[in-house]
């Protein structure tokens, strides 16, 4: 069994540990920077027209925006060993092991989710915004638009694609089980359906190809959660018996 910690122990170590998370961010926050140059001419290849800036605020505003995105994906999987280690004393060794294993999980999923957003959804919906122009504007983008817009999509669903895990975990710790997800279902799928319709433009395609996956993911977790309530079940029958 875990370890008990006095309350003013556990306030310390929380304090550190949200002291590390923070300190890793700016310091991955500043090394993004020095490559953002590279970050930047990565993600603008998407952009279909020249990118224009409208002051010398627009470039910091950009890169630092590009940075924290990077600063954001190196800081999930050192937040999720933060958090970790401060729950450890209240975990037996055995889920001490299991939990370790969905910090790289978190990050690979962060990942996939801003790659299909970026490659698929994003694309779509950038096209579909500039149609409805049709011609009767003069066109000006300016970077900080752009990135702004690419942003807004992409973030969302790099953090919506961390479900599994975060399901997993939590079935892991007893607070949710795969009749508890059953049962949420139908609000979990309403849910879903308006966070895609919601960032996505106004055409079935668009609201497709992202309504889809995110229902996947919904019942992937469900299906993560029972094999884990079936193994967790035969081992409560095992020492039982035993």
């Amino acid at each position: 069994m875990g370890q008990e910690m006095p309350f003013l122990e556990h306030f310390t170590d929380l304090r550190r540990r949200i002291i590390i998370v923070l300190g890793t961010f700016v310091g991955s926050l500043i090394i993004c920077f020095l490559f953002v140059d590279h970050i930047y001419y990565f993600l603008s290849n998407r952009a279909t027209e020249k990118l224009a800036i409208l002051g010398p605020s627009d470039i910091l505003s950009i890169y630092l925006k590009l940075a924290a995105v990077g600063a954001i994906a190196i800081t999930i999987p050192v937040a999720a060993f933060q958090i970790w280690r401060f729950v450890v004393p209240a975990l037996q060794e055995r889920e001490r092991k299991v939990a370790l294993m969905y910090i790289p999980a978190l990050f690979v999923l962060f990942v996939l989710g801003l790659s299909f957003s970026y490659l698929i959804l994003f694309p779509l919906t950038y096209q579909f915004v500039l149609g409805l122009s049709n011609g009767n504007f003069d066109l000006v983008i300016t970077a900080n638009d752009y990135f702004t817009f690419m942003l807004h999509i992409c973030l969302p669903f790099g953090l919506l694609f961390e479900l599994p895990v975060i399901v997993l975990f939590l079935s892991h710790l007893g607070i949710l089980n795969p009749h508890r997800l059953a049962k949420m279902r139908k609000p979990a799928y309403f849910t879903l359906c308006v966070v895609s319709v919601t960032i996505t433009p106004p055409d079935f395609l668009s609201d497709v190809l992202v309504i889809v996956p995110l229902l996947l993911l919904y019942e992937i977790s469900v299906g993560l959660s029972r094999l884990l309530y079936r193994k967790r079940m035969k081992e409560t029958a095992l020492t039982t018996e035993v």
